[in-house]
């Protein structure tokens, strides 16, 4: 049976490609990575003829890019090997947290314990989306320190949180599919019906905004934070929903924002970044979708690997792409929204 992983991947044998293994930017010729360009406004956002350059490679499932402007790194994480790492321009990719999320000794009934979504804040914290803890943590860069945020819902534990969003006013945004349990949906460890999407005010009230999504995962806010995407990594209805907002971070409305079936290429929706005209770069099948405000297909950056997350770093105009065992920089036009 094929497992979520797979199906994201568009395959299991590159799974087997050993962790340890990785490269830099400065080690030699990076094969080229195809933009497909389907509108000519996509030349607005990704200057024609540029490359995306491999700066490392050799992990099982890249996921959980986050810049960090007050340390110059990106962090990353690889799920399913319970690692995060960092990436500093001009140097290697190096191991920052091992284990990511909670130790191998205790993570029985876990078929990925380590963490996930990680978001920079303000405050020079990240948050991240720990599948072990089955929690939001607060996670200081320096002294490695660790603060559990929000683990449970009405009582019941979350299955294993995946990715968030924060937005200005401290509201974080958050999926919670069954992706870090044994068994998935079957796990005797999960205690939710759903698989839900959640919203935890900055007073510390959590509140479920979605209960009818099968495999809930990327999630993001436009720029005026009045809408929220929330991917769906479903093989059999492979969608990006967009939440309208009210100014306190209510749903006042649900649509269907982009249904990926009709692509073809590994992969399936799954993490997003959003540049600060409203573009949002998903992820997708082939790689990573660039999409107008309205939808609109613009483009493809064609990893040819399942490709679970993207964000923007250095300056706001750079995409940091994790595509399964690799992770890639593609220089932009667009600007990313933190940068506003």
């Amino acid at each position: 049976m094929a497992t979520r992983r797979t199906l994201l991947a568009g395959g299991g044998a590159s799974l087997l490609l050993a962790a340890c293994q990785r490269t830099s930017a400065e080690s030699g010729p990076a094969p080229v990575v195809q933009v497909e360009r389907r509108d000519p406004r996509l030349d607005t956002l990704i200057r024609p003829g540029t490359d995306a350059r491999i700066i490392g490679t050799g992990y099982q499932w890249a996921e959980g890019p986050a810049w960090d402007r007050q340390r110059h790194c990106l962090y990353f994480t690889d799920v399913p090997a319970n690692r995060a790492y960092r990436w500093r321009p001009g140097h290697e990719v190096e191991v920052w947290l091992d284990p990511s999320g909670i130790p191998a000794d205790q993570a029985e009934g876990f078929r990925e314990p380590g963490a996930n979504g990680l978001w920079m804040r303000e405050d020079g914290n990240l948050l991240a989306c720990v599948h072990g803890s089955r929690a939001l943590e607060i996670l200081d860069p320096d002294s490695l320190s660790r603060t559990r945020l929000v683990s449970e819902f009405q009582g019941q534990r979350f299955n294993s949180p995946n990715d968030l969003v924060e937005a200005a006013d401290g509201s974080i945004y958050f999926t919670d599919p069954p992706y870090g349990l044994e068994g998935l949906d079957a796990s005797p460890l999960k205690e939710m019906v759903v698989n839900g999407v959640y919203r935890r005010a900055p007073d510390g009230q959590v509140e479920r905004l979605i209960s009818d999504m099968s495999f809930p995962n990327g999630i993001a806010l436009s720029p005026d934070e009045r809408r929220l995407y929330v991917a769906q990594s479903d093989p059999q209805s492979p969608v990006i929903r967009c939440l309208d907002l009210d100014p306190d971070g209510h749903v006042i409305g649900d649509q269907r924002f982009y249904d990926a079936s009709g692509l073809d290429g590994p992969g399936l929706p799954d993490g997003m970044a959003v540049d600060d005209r409203g573009h949002v770069f998903a992820t997708g099948p082939g790689g990573v979708l660039v999409l107008a405000p309205d939808g609109t297909l613009l483009g493809r950056v064609l990893t040819g690997r399942g490709t679970a997350n993207c964000a923007f770093g250095e300056d706001g105009r750079t995409l940091f792409l994790t595509a399964q065992d690799r992770l890639l920089r593609l220089e932009t036009l667009s600007r990313g929204v933190q940068w506003m």
